[in-house]
């Protein structure tokens, strides 16, 4: 048991930093992740040449986020390194819940119109949009539920983090504009400011509630208990002492 523990969470489902199912898990979303990147290297359109370059679209800033925490993971599983591990766990509090709502907003507001996302001067493949909007939170999902130890971020910090990340990304998207003349997502040109507002404040407080939502999840996945039950019996101090 105390081998055990030493090299996992007992809250977490199966072994990371591991050279196994983990190493694959973390090898697989990189490899879709530098393929979505290769792709738009491969199919440049006016983005590519304006100020921001893809880094304007908050899908791509959750696409490098995302390939940083599982690149943090899998140097982790090929070293068994726990400070690595600790940092791709530290990452995955921001990354996860960010990909979650990129999907839940692309893939809602794409339903409604597609034209509130996609510009009409972009034209994305349905496996490339896979790749890009849905394929990131899947595998980060998996991470999170099966290789990963429960997050202990409460709902205050989760939503001041979410808030942070929200109006600084209109911040930059304003930027942009400035330089471009042009948003990245068509919603933001049907919008007044006070219209901007709203959505960026409703996104921060819907990226609060996924994290919630993820941590309630892992909980009912892998359980909420205490990690051991304490029960002592008469020798076990000498068999530990043994070890």
């Amino acid at each position: 048991m105390a081998q055990t523990l030493v090299q996992q969470h007992p809250l977490q489902r199966l072994p990371s930093p591991s050279q196994g199912f983990s190493a694959l898990v973390h090898a697989t979303g990189l490899a879709s992740f530098f393929w979505s990147f290769k792709w738009m290297h491969d199919n440049p359109n006016q983005a590519n040449e304006a100020y921001g370059w893809h880094f304007q679209y908050l899908t791509v800033i959750g696409l490098g986020l995302s390939t940083l925490t599982f690149a943090c993971g899998l140097l982790a599983d090929l070293t068994l390194s726990r400070r690595l591990f600790l940092a791709k766990n530290i990452l995955s509090v921001c990354s996860c819940p960010m990909e979650v709502l990129i999907s839940v907003l692309y893939w809602g507001l794409r339903m409604i119109d597609k034209r509130l996302v996609i510009p009409d001067w972009v034209f994305i493949p349905m496996h490339a949009d896979i790749s890009f909007h849905a394929i990131p939170s899947i595998v980060m999902l998996v991470d999170l539920l099966l290789l990963s130890p429960p997050w202990t971020i409460t709902v205050l910090p989760s939503l001041g983090l979410s808030g942070t990340i929200a109006f600084s990304y209109w911040f930059w998207v304003e930027r942009c504009f400035s330089y471009n003349g042009w948003y990245p997502y068509p919603i933001f040109e049907l919008l007044p400011t006070s219209g901007r507002v709203g959505l960026f404040t409703m996104s921060a407080v819907v990226m609060a509630l996924s994290t919630a939502s993820l941590k309630w999840l892992h909980g009912r996945v892998n359980g909420f208990g205490a990690p051991i039950e304490a029960q002592s019996r008469p020798g076990d101090i000498k068999r530990m002492d043994g070890l």
